[in-house]
């Protein structure tokens, strides 16, 4: 079996809602994933999985953030909206969708709280996705801490999306993003600097338990691996005096072996030698197959040359088969919620 542990859904229901509400803010990612018909279409969706065989999945929100899409009082309704019909479409077809991932309302710390505990213990959601900031705010700011603290508590998991878009400039002198540079090199950037900012702020020191899924293979994370390893082990030694406050840190030990604490999925779109990289970085434990579906140019293609990718892999086969399923059967407990 292929739990395909990172792919997006809008159920068409949230979907429809989003249609009539969503801000300016969002407007560009919306206008993005709209016309990608097997986000919000069961039947296309299950037209485009249907060749693959021994393969599932594990549903999450697509793509603009919850919390951009209003004011709290409509972000909050919008997550137990998207949450109920994610839930509807697990326990209808439990073989196809083996769970799902709650979307919450991070503009609202006590919402997200609530939601949290409703999504998980009442519908029985695998854990929550986040993204790597809320509006702009960075998630080591001391008003997320609960969030990770109740994730922890639980022992749930978080999954990373990034959320850049081309309203953040890719120069200081400008006030756009030209070439789509937002979403090729923002979103590993984006993916890095939220690892980095929880690795250096110390809420995986606060939570050791704490499970992190990153999209796209950990980001930059696995290539500059020399830069994390090595390159910051000098981290600070160099910092003028006046700015010593910019690398206060709670970190304990290296940083490289922080790093390695957080999970990756193997969605690098048809790049074996990426994943290869991931995995050298990350280790086998902690990799889950994932495709990113239905984001690519034609559906179905993600798929399969995410299997590719991980079948290029000169691994044991009993490695291949944690990569595929045994990681997420034990580390999200899939089997708990699976019929």
């Amino acid at each position: 079996m292929k739990l395909d542990a990172f792919c997006h859904v809008l159920p068409r229901p949230y979907f429809e809602r989003l249609q009539r509400i969503s801000s300016e803010r969002a407007a560009n990612l919306l206008k993005r994933t709209a016309p990608i018909r097997s986000l919000w279409d069961v039947d296309e969706r299950l037209r485009v999985i249907d060749p693959f065989d021994d393969y599932a999945q594990i549903i999450s929100l697509a793509a603009p953030p919850i919390e951009a899409l209003g004011e709290p009082a409509t972000t909050a309704a919008l997550a137990r909206l998207a949450n109920d019909e994610m839930a509807e479409l697990v326990g209808s077809r439990p073989e196809t969708f083996v769970g799902f991932v709650a979307g919450v309302p991070m503009n609202d710390v006590d919402a997200t709280l609530a939601e949290i505990d409703r999504a998980v213990e009442e519908l029985g959601a695998l854990g929550i996705q986040i993204y790597t900031h809320v509006n702009g705010l960075p998630l080591d700011d001391s008003r997320f801490e609960p969030v990770f603290a109740r994730i922890a508590e639980l022992d749930r998991a978080i999954w990373v999306h990034p959320a850049r878009n081309s309203s953040w400039p890719d120069y200081p002198t400008e006030e756009k993003s030209k070439f789509e540079l937002w979403w090729l090199f923002g979103w590993p950037y984006d993916t890095s600097a939220f690892m980095a900012r929880l690795v250096f702020s110390g809420i995986l020191t606060r939570h050791p338990e704490l499970k992190v899924i990153t999209h796209h293979a950990g980001g930059m994370v696995p290539f500059f691996s020399g830069r994390v390893g090595p390159g910051m082990d000098s981290f600070g030694a160099r910092t003028p005096e006046e700015e010593r406050e910019l690398v206060d840190s709670g970190l304990d030990g290296r940083p490289i072996d922080a790093f390695r604490r957080f999970y990756a999925d193997t969605a690098v779109f048809g790049a074996p030698h990426a994943l290869r990289c991931a995995y050298d970085f990350f280790g086998v434990e902690h990799m889950l197959f994932a495709s990113d579906m239905p984001f690519d140019p034609v559906q179905g293609t993600f798929i399969r040359d995410t299997i590719a990718d991980v079948e290029a892999l000169d691994i044991s086969d009993s490695e291949r088969e944690r990569i595929y399923e045994g990681n997420a059967r034990e580390l999200l407990r899939v089997h708990e919620h699976a019929t």
